[in-house]
């Protein structure tokens, strides 16, 4: 069985993001709040190479192609967030938490659960903006359905 391009690039994205938190925390520079923004390129790389691969493949319907942008992008935010929240339980729980959240967006003492919730629907609106611009830039190679 031939696993699809989305599933594939979207645990790129897993991994890749994975690999790069845990990289920053081993060198000492997760609470950096920029670095931490960078995660970014690995989606746009991810969804560029969906979109590059169907348009090769002779796929050209927007809407599908559409559909199989933010299908790579949640399957990486989802499989990143389940990721995160294992990895916060091993850490400590809600302490783990509460030490990620003094340097980033949240205020307060967000639960686990809580954090992981937010990032989830920040991961959702930074893919349909990520598809959308890409959607705008391989314009002339899509077809109307």
């Amino acid at each position: 069985m031939k696993v699809k391009k989305e599933i594939k690039n979207g645990f790129f994205i897993f991994i890749a993001i994975g690999t790069y938190f845990l990289l920053m925390e081993f060198l000492g520079l997760s609470n950096i709040f920029y670095l931490r923004l960078l995660n970014v390129f690995f989606i746009i790389y991810a969804v560029n190479d969906t979109l590059r691969s169907r348009i090769t493949h002779g796929k050209r319907k927007f809407v599908s192609n559409a559909m199989a942008a933010l299908t790579t992008c949640l399957v990486g935010v989802s499989l990143s967030i389940v990721g995160l929240l294992i990895y916060s339980y091993m850490r400590g729980g809600d302490a783990y938490i509460n030490n990620l959240s003094e340097t980033f967006l949240f205020g307060g003492h967000p639960s686990i659960n809580m954090y992981c919730f937010t990032l989830f629907f920040e991961g959702i609106a930074s893919s349909i903006i990520v598809t959308l611009l890409f959607m705008l830039y391989y314009n002339d190679k899509f077809i109307a359905d």
